[in-house]
């Protein structure tokens, strides 16, 4: 096998996961760009089974297990547009899928798009599915109004503590002191306000007729269009959780973002396609706000150093680039609260 891109380690753990799921050594591997947290290598065949070998950053999160629990049920349901799960390596934190052709779009999606994403949720939670108790929550999952916010807050709170090595702190630290601090706290008083004027208990968790499995960091920086559909990718957060979490990160994720106008219809197709009913509608409405601050919080990631640990792992070091246009964009983000 050649491999421009590997080290000797990753191109033999590579060769020994096609062994394990029957297929023949790849002729050639080379790294993919564009993800955030992980490695990702393309595995050429002379058979035309193509692969793709997942290298997950080590760190608290079991991501290789939420991922492959994840597809491994959605292959068992006939879902044909998400990777299928071929062979682990849980020691060495690693995983082969099958290759999904496409490419991203290069600008914002469409209302189809927003159709078939809701499509998609519709169809990984078939009604009185037991598999699904086997799923586990997923990634920060959320169950109560309350917990929500404590998970917002907790975003917040560790903005105070940023990595004085990073390109562009000074602005950084500005921007967290003097804008999206005061926001959050708008937002979140406002948030309770109008769940007390609703009648709503933030403490009351969500029966599981009112939970979903959910593919978590779900948006169209994470799908491929191929011949007119979509593919999706990286499940490595997904679990059992509150829609109106999943909504609030759909329409808050700032690559590649869903059209804001399609935020009811979104809605609406996941209450008529799941039987959430009107209180979904109305959590998911006053949430809006609430992502689009944790949003700007996890932009501004790359300034924390456990975070900043991950994305060099996956992106390598061109530090002061991207520090300074994440806070372009975290500003922009917080430019979309009222």
């Amino acid at each position: 096998m050649t491999s421009t891109t590997a080290d000797a380690a990753t191109t033999s753990l590579a060769a020994e996961l096609a062994g394990r799921a029957g297929l023949l050594p790849p002729a050639s591997m080379e790294r993919l760009s564009g993800g955030k947290n992980n490695r990702v290598y393309l595995l050429r065949s002379d058979s035309g089974s193509d692969s793709v070998l997942k290298v997950y950053f080590s760190d608290k999160r079991d991501r290789l297990g939420a991922e492959w629990r994840f597809l491994t049920y959605a292959q068992a349901h006939g879902i044909a547009c998400v990777p299928k799960p071929l062979a682990k390596d849980t020691s060495a934190g690693a995983a082969l899928y099958t290759f999904l052709p496409g490419q991203k779009r290069s600008s914002s999606a469409t209302s189809e798009d927003v159709a078939e994403a809701a499509r998609l949720i519709v169809s990984l939670n078939p009604p009185s599915e037991a598999e699904a108790d086997a799923m586990g929550p997923g990634s920060e999952a959320c169950f109560t109004i309350g917990e929500h916010l404590a998970s917002v807050a907790r975003r917040v709170e560790r903005l105070r503590a940023l990595d004085v090595a990073r390109p562009y702190v000074e602005q950084a630290v500005d921007l967290v002191t003097d804008r999206l601090a005061p926001i959050w706290r708008q937002v979140a008083a406002s948030t309770l306000e109008n769940a007390k004027r609703a009648g709503i208990d933030i403490h009351a968790p969500l029966v599981p007729a009112e939970r979903v499995i959910s593919p978590s960091d779900f948006g169209f920086h994470n799908a491929l269009v191929h011949n007119n559909t979509l593919n999706f990718l990286d499940f490595e957060y997904a679990g059992m959780d509150d829609p109106a979490k999943l909504v609030g990160d759909f329409f808050a994720v700032p690559e590649i973002p869903a059209p804001q106008d399609c935020f009811d219809v979104f809605v609406s197709a996941l209450s008529a396609g799941l039987a959430l009913g009107a209180a979904f509608e109305a959590r998911a409405a006053a949430l809006r706000d609430v992502y689009r601050v944790k949003w700007a919080c996890i932009i501004l990631n790359d300034f924390l150093p456990e975070d900043a640990a991950r994305r060099d792992f996956a992106l390598g070091t061109n530090h002061a680039e991207r520090c300074r246009a994440q806070i372009a964009k975290a500003h922009a983000k917080l430019d979309e609260i009222a």
